[in-house]
């Protein structure tokens, strides 16, 4: 079914496409070192989960508990694992009213809604658990993503069980009795995790396969926002000389992954599979086979991905490769062409450059984030250890060229066994953003009580009042250090209009429909 696209989802991607480009230089002072964590239900979990800078607040909006408390609430749970609720990377609807949030349980995985301004959360979809037995015709398994499309909808991937759809809610605003819901046939079989839609382009869409050889992948739609017709690419790095079905560190394959490539089809312009093995076959290894038949480059478990604009005014694809410790920008320079750049890594890009050095070490980048200058955030996908949390870094890309200059220490999770999850900017209030705490250990029933911790939560925050670094440079009469005055103590400014210009567009977009 070809989905029309209406006013509003077309003011979706005028808005999106908008977007401005990054380029803002550090405007807090960053942390210097990753926090320690505390054990379950510790008042550090109930009340400031996250080690955070001066002047960012955090406030809990919900949580397993308070929603397990409400007979008029639900959530995803299944009864076969101690802590499966397991919320994942969240999405914003386009009015900043609603969050939804995918569960990432191994059967009976499914999509919540929370209003904010209720505190109310409620299952729109959920399997059946068929899959213990193998039957998935109506089950689900580890949906991770959630993405609000332009065409209004909500697409959720399955990453590490299922059979490796995007299943697709038609009428995400709909009560949960009216939901309909249905399965991207035109979208490859793959362990999904990151899937972002094109700025500049409204039938495009990327995604990767989060695997140890999983590749990246681009859909091209045959008319704008017809996301259910159209050719698959898979992208091929030309100086790669490895083995493309060999994960990404074994058999010589720490050969160039970066550098010019091209995007090679593995499917006809009608969508019909060009390789032998079908991409669209139920499995999540079949996309992955259909890649490795044209020579597609294999990455380290591929995670999440953000779509921005570079400087030069190419569109560009982030990828947090995992398994790496590496974040890739891919540029697009053409049609069919690309040029692959490590955007930030572990080996070779500072922390917190010009200011205080931290101890932390950017460990399995995994998420991303963006926010509305097209900044790019990467969130660890766990702990850095027993008894030290997980990271969110602030990418520094001052010149906007796709490598960035420094990552400064933004946040450290102090939560025991969590890990950070699904941060995303208010759409609409640009300061805000929201954090998930996945699989706490005061989710898990059988070490802790159930009934005295928040178990897996959504955290919001807000840097209206984030305090600006110290500029050295910058000397009074009495010489000494004041607070800066140019780009980074405007942050805050320059955040709440990109967001008014994006509004003045989306109404304009509106009208002239």
């Amino acid at each position: 079914m070809t989905i029309k696209r209406s006013a509003v989802s077309a003011a979706i991607v005028c808005a999106i496409s908008a977007s401005a480009n990054a380029g803002t230089d550090i405007f807090f002072n960053p942390l210097t070192q990753s926090s320690a964590v505390a054990t379950p239900n510790h008042p550090n979990e109930l009340n400031n989960p996250w080690q955070v800078p001066a002047g960012l607040s955090q406030e809990n909006l919900t949580n397993l508990l308070e929603i397990q408390n409400d007979v008029y609430q639900s959530v995803v749970r299944w009864d076969g694992s101690n802590n499966a609720a397991m919320f994942d990377m969240i999405a914003y609807d386009p009015t900043g009213k609603y969050l939804f949030i995918p569960h990432e349980t191994f059967v009976n995985a499914g999509v919540s809604r929370y209003d904010i301004a209720n505190d109310f959360n409620q299952v729109l979809f959920a399997g059946d658990q068929g899959g213990l037995n193998g039957d998935w015709s109506n089950d689900w398994g580890a949906l991770d993503p959630a993405r609000f499309t332009p065409n209004g909808t909500v697409w959720a991937g399955e990453e590490w069980s299922g059979e490796g759809r995007v299943i697709e809610i038609m009428n995400p605003y709909a009560d949960p009795a009216d939901v309909q819901i249905r399965e991207m046939h035109s979208i490859a079989n793959v362990s999904h995790e990151g899937i972002g839609f094109s700025k500049q382009k409204g039938n495009v869409v990327y995604y990767v396969d989060e695997n140890n050889s999983g590749s990246i992948y681009r859909f091209v739609g045959a008319a704008d926002g017809d996301f259910d017709n159209g050719q698959t690419f898979v992208l091929a790095v030309d100086g790669f000389a490895g083995d493309a079905a060999a994960n990404w560190n074994q058999n010589g394959n720490g050969e160039v992954r970066t550098g010019a490539a091209t995007w090679v089809a593995i499917t006809d312009a009608s969508g019909k599979p060009t390789t032998t093995a079908d991409p669209f076959a139920a499995g999540q290894s079949n996309g992955r086979a259909a890649a490795d038949e044209v020579n597609a480059t294999p990455f380290g478990r591929p995670e999440d991905v953000e779509v921005g604009t570079l400087a030069s005014g190419n569109e560009v694809l982030f990828v947090a490769a995992t398994s790496e410790q590496t974040v890739y920008s891919i540029e697009m320079t053409g049609a069919d062409t690309a040029f692959v750049r490590v955007f930030a890594d572990e080996s070779n890009t500072p922390k917190n450059l010009g200011f205080p050095a931290t101890t932390g070490h950017l460990t399995s980048p995994d998420n991303l984030a963006q926010d509305a200058l097209g900044n790019i955030f990467i969130v660890e996908d766990k702990p850095n250890g027993d008894d030290i949390g997980g990271d969110i870094w602030f990418a520094r890309d001052t010149d906007n060229d796709g490598v960035a200059e420094s990552i400064d220490h933004f946040m450290s999770i102090q939560v025991d066994g969590a890990e950070a999850t699904g941060m995303v900017f208010n759409p609409v209030k640009p300061t805000e953003f929201v954090v998930a705490v996945q699989h706490p250990d005061s989710t898990n029933i059988s070490k802790v009580d159930p009934a005295l911790g928040f178990g897996d939560a959504v955290w919001r925050f807000d840097l209206s009042n984030i305090v600006p670094p110290i500029c050295n440079d910058q000397v009074d009469e009495h010489k000494k250090t004041k607070t800066c005055t140019d780009n980074e103590s405007t942050y805050v400014e320059r955040l709440t209009e990109a967001t008014q210009d994006k509004g003045k567009t989306r109404r304009q977009e509106k009208d002239d429909d």
